[in-house]
């Protein structure tokens, strides 16, 4: 099988001469770190060998669990928030047909998400889209308690309960949750739900190739031994003996640096396949959260193009020059369309006739990446051979490698996240929720 590449050579002019090799050294002590364990969050290092040592066995549980899913239900519900539903719905969605939802021919269940946010009026079409259907639910989360999840798991459990009946709902509700403690433990436990664990040495955002992500994928119907066995090629192209020079997430993450340094203060994620929107998503999560600390870290945004280059294309185009693009390519779409000769020829596209809509998209790809280089921006070329399981198990592993070899080089602790909380605790004063009376009046003086 070929692997995924990653191309520079339109960054290169940006940067002073050999500046992203003079960070190989240090790029290549973070693997060493990461290997070691010695690194600031090596407690959360639980990622990093997880795709070659997943057990064929616990694949197999996985497999079962989703086909007892598959086999009694026409739609399933995700439940979670952030890593927890992010990378499943962004492999999801790489793979799926863009219209399930819409024209599903029966053979897989159509997979909706929810518990991502706190929106009335999407949790009410949410029920009333299940009402007469036979769902189920696979709720993650590793404490329970967290508000948005918690919030639609509730609901979801009570409309499950009533319209399937409860022998019938404890079947078809699965729990992806901590091994011993927590709401969510406990209800599984109590109810006798099937359930998973997440590793405590996971975090969130680095946590689709655990259950959390594997067991939807499943029961969407895609090859999660593939996309393992991606990964683990991927791990072994990026361990430390490779050297840095060949190891593409060392490389990816001293050319970050690199611009960084040089005053690119926001990277552009960008594709130009509709069907990675949702892989824009997870890998702002993944670099968001992970290097966005201690008043430092590359600000990670994303477009959908061609799209976008008729929302945000001028300020990419034009706009001040702190940006750098990373661009995920795919050679090979699954499928072939034509371009269609049209008699009147109003349009003035009768020159493509008989051409591939893929080509027009490649040069479009091309004369943007030229276009973007002329007006300033750095960009980086990601190349997928084609969109399948055992590609994108490649990119998610170089994706997670890299960020934890990045954050290190810029000095931060790549697996916290102090800075969520903050949100959280003003919220629940706000709501008035027992114990945080002290807050509630201090923010009542605020405001």
């Amino acid at each position: 099988m070929k692997t995924l590449s990653l191309e520079l050579g339109k960054t290169l002019p940006f940067l002073e001469a050999n500046a992203i090799e003079n960070l190989y050294p240090q790029a290549q002590a973070a693997n060493e770190a990461l290997e070691a364990g010695t690194c600031a969050g090596n407690d959360f290092l639980g990622w990093l060998h997880l795709p070659s040592s997943i057990t064929e066995e616990h694949l197999n549980d996985i497999l079962a669990t989703a086909q007892v899913l598959r086999e009694n239900c026409d739609t399933i519900v995700v439940a979670g928030i952030g890593g927890s539903y992010l990378g499943a719905r962004a492999v999801i969605e790489a793979l799926g047909n863009s219209f399930e939802w819409l024209a599903n021919d029966g053979k897989n269940p159509v997979i909706l998400f929810a518990g991502n946010n706190i929106g009335e009026d999407y949790l009410y079409e949410l029920c009333e889209y299940l009402k007469g259907r036979r769902f189920g639910v696979i709720n993650i989360s590793k404490s329970g308690t967290t508000t948005e999840t918690a919030l639609a798991f509730r609901l979801l459990k009570k409309q499950c309960e009533e319209q399937r009946g409860l022998d019938v709902a404890r079947k078809v509700i699965v729990a992806v949750t901590d091994a011993k403690k927590g709401a969510a433990r406990v209800t599984a436990d109590k109810e006798g739900y099937k359930s998973f664990i997440i590793p405590d040495n996971v975090g969130g955002r680095f946590s689709v190739l655990t259950p959390v992500g594997l067991l939807p994928i499943a029961c969407a119907g895609f090859d999660i031994k593939a996309m393992i066995q991606g990964a683990v090629d991927m791990e072994k192209a990026t361990n430390t003996d490779v050297p840095v020079a060949n190891n593409l997430a060392a490389t990816y993450a001293a050319a970050r640096n690199a611009l960084y340094a040089a005053g690119k203060k926001i990277e552009i994620l960008a594709n130009f396949q509709p069907k990675l929107h949702s892989m824009n998503e997870w890998w702002k999560q993944l670099y968001g959260e992970s290097e966005g600390k201690n008043g430092k870290g590359i600000f990670p945004a994303a477009v959908d193009l061609t799209t976008d280059l008729h929302s945000m294309g001028q300020w990419i185009q034009d706009g001040e020059r702190t940006i750098f693009e990373t661009v995920i390519s795919v050679e090979n779409p699954r499928h072939t369309v034509l371009f269609p000769h049209d008699e009147e020829n109003l349009d003035g596209l009768n020159f493509l006739e008989g051409r591939r809509v893929d080509e027009v998209n490649r040069m479009a790809e091309l004369g943007t990446q030229l276009a973007h280089v002329d007006g300033g921006v750095p960009c980086m070329r990601i190349v997928l051979p084609e969109l399948n399981e055992y590609y994108l198990g490649q990119l998610i592993y170089f994706f997670e490698r890299g960020c934890g070899i990045s954050g290190l080089v810029l000095g931060v602790n790549p697996f916290d996240q102090p800075g969520v909380e903050a949100y959280k605790k003003n919220m629940f004063a706000l709501l008035g929720k027992p114990g945080y009376e002290a807050d509630t009046e201090a923010i009542k003086a605020r405001l």
